[in-house]
């Protein structure tokens, strides 16, 4: 496989996964899957090619162009309730620190118990918020009146929607031009 001369591998062909109602199945991280998976879907007839690579694989009998977009033919429910995770938490509050307000990569985060376990609170989305290392060293076990540390978002469970849409104000490095009619990122549209 070729392309502008250069040896192309078909590792660098993902497919973005699409639902049966043609929306991504998840934002952050995206919905995508390797060449080989989406190929196996394609041959199980589980999925339907939308767009396809400019690249192919090929056997002695058979030739066929890599998908680059593929849609589940059978709808997949969302669930309403996502999984409490530390991951989740962390989308929930747009990876920014719910005590200074600055936004960190994910392996700078933790995340703090509003109310201290050692103080009775429980790890649950209305008592966890995510935090810096410095801030959460700062507030300890202490109760946030007391140490004047209140978070800028009063926490709570967010929807499986609610964690999308946050998940759509982080686009991943590399987006293939043919998944770009099926994401809708924030960003400024083109004027013609």
């Amino acid at each position: 496989m070729t392309s502008g001369g250069v040896a192309m591998s078909p590792d660098y062909s993902p497919a973005l996964v699409l639902n049966a109602d043609f929306r991504p199945l998840s934002y952050y991280p995206l919905s995508l899957w390797s060449w080989q998976e989406a190929v196996k879907a394609v041959f199980l007839g589980r999925v339907s090619v939308v767009s396809e690579y400019d690249r192919y694989i090929r056997s002695p009998t058979f030739e066929m162009r890599l998908p680059s977009v593929i849609s589940l033919k059978d709808y997949v429910t969302q669930s309403r309730r996502p999984a409490f995770t530390r991951f989740n938490v962390f989308l929930r509050d747009g990876f920014e620190c719910q005590y200074c307000g600055d936004d960190f990569p994910t392996h700078e985060l933790t995340f703090d118990h509003v109310i201290p376990r050692s103080r009775g609170g429980r790890t649950t989305w209305e008592n966890v918020v995510t935090a810096c290392g410095d801030c959460n060293l700062i507030k300890g076990n202490q109760m946030p009146r007391s140490c004047g540390m209140i978070p800028l978002q009063t926490p709570m469970q967010p929807t499986t929607y609610e964690l999308q849409e946050n998940g759509r104000r982080f686009p991943p490095n590399f987006l293939h031009e043919s998944w770009r009619d099926f994401l809708y990122w924030d960003a400024e549209l083109e004027q013609e």
